[in-house]
């Protein structure tokens, strides 16, 4: 992708940039609120969902663009950058209009190549920064996708969001954070600015601040947060807001690690994860030999290749002496995962030859 430095209109693009405001724009003097108490700490851009994409009928969808005006008046009164999300060609029409200066684009859009192509088509010809939010499920290319037909469209001033990944899957996160996901994002496509979404990934007002600071340790630009002048009696997203002076105070804890440090003492600890890597790869290599002798037994014996109570022993013995050794269960457990996959697939070509 061609992409040029977000130039949020001289804004010093210093890290974290910080995105921040109310779920939902629901009254004008709840917007005006939240954005002066906002500006008075110090934040620069401000957020609200003026049209709310929900999963049922019936709950509040936003005001519509009866909430523009309220947003024009933050960006008069307080100098503020404004921001919203769009989701159709008339969303963006409307919020061009009411001059809004940075767009961004949600989950469940970022997961339609027809919705997305539709909203590249509107911003054709159109300079103005979009962010992009991560899609629903955990798919890179799609949401590499997404941002790819914006930029062909001329946005050259594009953003990811990591709003985490929905899953069945019980976690005390509302939404996986699953932050492989973001790191390939960042390392296929390093010149990306990422922005973390603690108050999606989180769900709840209490996991916003640990977030933030896993995003910067992990080196993202910035923080989008929903913050609310009277969070617990949000119209929607109660749970996860935070009051503009909670959010202060999450803010002046962060610590910012230098980027740009040299690596250079880290090279002789670097050689032994080498070695360490070199390692394993042999010992996989000779496991995947004896998961072909397996597979050579189980075909002159005319045996399945799963064997679910021999798969299930593997991962819970595996798992506790992942445990035992500080290394997190879960961990353990998707290696294992992953290695089991590839033991059946190579006892597969054995059976089938």
């Amino acid at each position: 992708m061609e992409l040029e430095k977000l130039n949020l209109k001289g804004l010093e693009e210093k890290r974290p940039i910080v995105i921040a405001g109310p779920c939902s724009a629901e009254t004008e003097e709840q917007v005006l609120s939240t954005a002066h108490a906002l500006a008075d700490r110090g934040v620069k851009i401000f957020r609200a969902g003026i049209w709310k994409p929900r999963t049922k009928p019936g709950g509040f969808e936003g005001m519509g663009k009866d909430g523009l005006p309220w947003m024009k008046r933050v960006k008069e009164e307080t100098g503020m950058l404004i921001t919203t999300e769009v989701a159709t060609p008339a969303h963006v029409e409307q919020a061009l209009e009411a001059g809004i200066d940075l767009l961004w684009i949600g989950a469940r859009t970022s997961a339609n190549p027809f919705a997305m192509q539709d909203l590249a088509d509107a911003l054709k010809g159109v300079d103005i920064p979009v962010l992009v939010k991560n899609p629903v499920n955990p798919d890179l290319e799609l949401w590499i996708g997404a941002m790819e037909r914006l930029n062909n469209a001329g946005i050259k001033r594009l953003g990811a969001i990591h709003r985490g990944f929905s899953s069945y899957d019980k976690s005390i996160y509302r939404n996986l954070p699953q932050w492989h996901i973001p790191i390939e994002l960042r390392r296929r496509i390093p010149e990306l600015p990422i922005f973390c979404d603690p108050s999606h990934i989180g769900g709840k007002r209490e996991l916003v601040a640990p977030l933030c600071q896993q995003a910067m340790d992990i080196g993202f630009d910035g923080l989008i947060v929903e913050s609310h002048c009277n969070p617990d009696n949000a119209w929607s997203d109660a749970k996860q807001q935070v009051t503009p002076e909670i959010l202060d105070y999450i803010l002046s804890l962060l610590v910012i690690r230098n980027e740009q440090m040299t690596t250079e003492n880290l090279n002789e600890l670097r050689k032994q994860i080498d070695e360490c890597d070199n390692k394993l790869i042999e010992i996989l290599s000779k496991r995947m030999r004896v998961a072909r002798e397996i597979g050579m037994y189980k075909k002159e014996h005319n045996m399945t290749i799963l064997q679910t109570d021999r798969y299930t022993e593997i991962l819970e013995k595996r798992g506790a002496q992942g445990a035992l050794c500080g290394i997190g269960s879960d961990c353990v457990k998707n290696i294992f995962e992953t290695i089991h996959e590839e033991s059946v697939h190579q006892q597969m070509e054995i059976i089938n030859k």
